[in-house]
């Protein structure tokens, strides 16, 4: 990277409560996707409790009511709404963003996901990872532009993660049709992809101005793990060289890319444990792959999803 790396007073340890500590949200509305479980419920409840107006996102719009009744009961003002959102199927993205009910969008937060599940694909043939954690995010960034540029310095949070390490997009073969589908190949990809939108978005919407940038949360033990096989849950949970966040720390870095004065106008970079991440250089699964940040690939992968999402 050769822009000027940025750093913070916070760190793996840190809460999203403290990143916000100081910080007024008031007068901003914010989405988060997937809120309604695991580190999404404390980024909402971090950016509700500075002041902010926050929607959830969610499939399961009871399991997103109860969530925001909690929060709101918590705050003892409605700071937090839910509404529905299927990430894998278009037409749920677009009348999601057709019902937004405001003019401005301060921050979109893509929080929501899936990691290593059984091969599926998409009606369209997209397999399920990539269409989830990526395509359907794309959509929605998408749909919500003008809304996003309306606010004036808004900013899109992509929740990618570690992971992305595992593979960089295989544009020969994104769906696994030529070769054996393997979960966490699959996973890989994805969360590179979520890296590549936001180094493209922010190129793209500068002159709108929004950025976009990435952030790896940290090992949290939620329901992301819903998916892995009993023995290899188990195995994880209880290794000992595994280093596992609470959700409020895993919120953090979300929390902080959204908020931090230390980023207003950047974009296109990728942070974790609430700091610009260093160049991966192997072999201890810490930074970003070079591919992840490749602007030729970034450009390809957005003209991509463009059409993908017609």
């Amino acid at each position: 990277m050769t822009q000027d790396r940025i750093t913070s007073q916070f760190s793996a340890t840190s809460t999203a409560a403290e990143v916000t500590a100081g910080i007024d949200l008031r007068g901003r509305r914010m989405i988060v996707t997937g809120g309604s479980s695991g580190i999404g419920i404390e980024t909402a409840r971090a950016l509700a409790s500075a002041g902010a107006a926050v929607t959830l996102a969610v499939r399961d719009t009871g399991a997103g009511s109860r969530v925001a009744d909690e929060i709101n009961s918590g705050l003892a003002r409605e700071a937090v709404t839910a509404a529905p959102l299927d990430l894998m199927d278009l037409e749920s993205v677009r009348r999601f963003a057709a019902a937004w009910d405001t003019t401005q969008l301060h921050a979109l937060i893509g929080n929501a996901g899936i990691m290593a599940p059984p091969l599926q694909r998409t009606p369209a043939g997209w397999e399920s990872q990539f269409a989830t954690n990526h395509l359907g995010h794309f959509a929605l960034a998408s749909a919500l532009h003008d809304t996003l540029a309306a606010a004036g310095g808004a900013r899109i949070v992509s929740v990618s993660s570690r992971g992305h390490l595992r593979s960089p997009v295989d544009f020969d073969d994104i769906n696994f049709t030529e070769r054996d589908y393997d979960p966490w190949l699959a996973y890989g990809q994805s969360k590179t992809a979520n890296v590549l939108f936001a180094v493209e978005a922010a190129q793209r919407w500068a002159d709108d101005g929004i950025t976009a940038n990435a952030v790896h949360p940290g090992g949290i033990w939620t329901n992301l793990v819903r998916h892995l096989q009993d023995d290899v849950r188990e195995s994880l949970r209880t290794d000992p060289d595994a280093e596992y966040k609470s959700p409020e720390q895993g919120a953090a870095t979300s929390v902080f890319v959204a908020t931090s004065p230390l980023l207003d106008g950047i974009g296109g970079r990728y942070f974790e444990d609430c700091n610009q991440a260093v160049r991966h250089t192997g072999p201890e699964r810490v930074g970003v792959a070079d591919y992840a940040l490749d602007p030729d690939a970034a450009r390809r992968l957005w003209e991509l999803s463009a059409a993908a999402i017609r």
